[in-house]
């Protein structure tokens, strides 16, 4: 399930990032493609984990380029992706629709990560709601991501200054910070998506590493593993406060952060619904909620 990644040969410095003044004792680095369905149905746990434990560790999103998505013409048919992504939503909970493939097809994979790097060049948040967004756009609305114009809507969706964009989505600075996430993901020798690679303070300690999606507890073994203690974790915020965060969320992703099934999910959203806070939003596969500003 999991395996070593020697600190010294995978190149890992530990970042200084600090909360509250204080560095956080662990590091993860989750190797992402924007166009995987089973990175997006990991979508819930990340969430929870970031609530629960987030106190303890810093996230890296790095892209990767080892998926054969990145080669569809040549190595695989779009029938057999479909199919891939119908599968991946009715097992998740977190919806794609696979008639993208046969409707709006993707031309060129690279763009949506030249994209994702454009972005965060305006700061690491700014590139983490762009990520989400494109997701959204791609999975949910059956959007073309490698279109320049569906790019440029998602930057004006999550509040980037688009000119700035699109110079940096033609500059070298996108390209450059592409390619060094290629060179991590060679380095750290990730063979799939997603992968989550665990590291500690201690950069003469190996990293673990576990590639694939696995229950929530998994992660949380891991985290206790790397800390050597089992901390209480933080609960979760109030319904609306997490709903005001990230403005749409699945129906899935609520059901995991709070524990609870579809049904009483669905029970708590028509509360808010019917104080005219949230927006169902119908998909293929389940429901998501937009969270109605004031």
């Amino acid at each position: 399930m999991n395996d070593k990644v020697a600190g010294s040969a995978a190149n890992h410095s530990f970042t200084s990032q600090y909360c509250n003044g204080e560095k956080k004792p662990l590091e993860i680095y989750l190797f992402i493609d924007p166009l995987c369905p089973e990175c997006w149905a990991l979508e819930p746990i990340i969430k929870k984990l970031m609530i629960e434990y987030g106190r303890f560790f810093t996230l890296k999103h790095v892209l990767s380029g080892k998926l054969a998505m990145l080669n569809i013409r040549k190595k695989q048919k779009f029938e057999t992706i479909a199919h891939t992504w119908e599968r991946t939503a009715s097992r998740s909970g977190m919806s794609c629709d696979g008639s993208l493939w046969f409707e709006n097809p993707i031309a060129t994979p690279y763009a949506a990560s030249i994209a994702i790097k454009a972005a965060e060049l305006q700061g690491k948040r700014a590139g983490i709601r762009f990520l989400r967004k494109l997701q959204e756009l791609l999975f949910l609305e059956k959007q073309n991501i490698s279109d320049v114009a569906v790019l440029v809507e998602c930057a004006t969706n999550v509040g980037l200054d688009v000119n700035e964009f699109l110079n940096d989505l033609h500059s070298n600075s996108a390209a450059k910070a592409f390619q060094c996430d290629l060179k991590i993901t060679s380095e750290m020798g990730v063979q799939e998506v997603p992968t989550l690679v665990f590291f500690n303070e201690n950069i003469e300690e190996e990293g673990i590493k576990i590639s694939g999606c696995y229950p929530y507890s998994i992660y949380v073994e891991l985290i206790y593993e790397m800390l050597g203690f089992c901390p209480e974790p933080t609960p979760p915020p109030p319904l609306e406060s997490f709903l005001s965060h990230f403005k749409f969320v699945a129906t899935k992703e609520i059901a995991v952060v709070y524990d609870l099934n579809t049904q009483e999910v669905e029970k708590e959203m028509k509360k808010l619904q019917l104080k005219k806070r949230v927006e169902k939003v119908p998909v293929k596969y389940g429901t998501f909620w937009r969270y109605i500003s004031d």
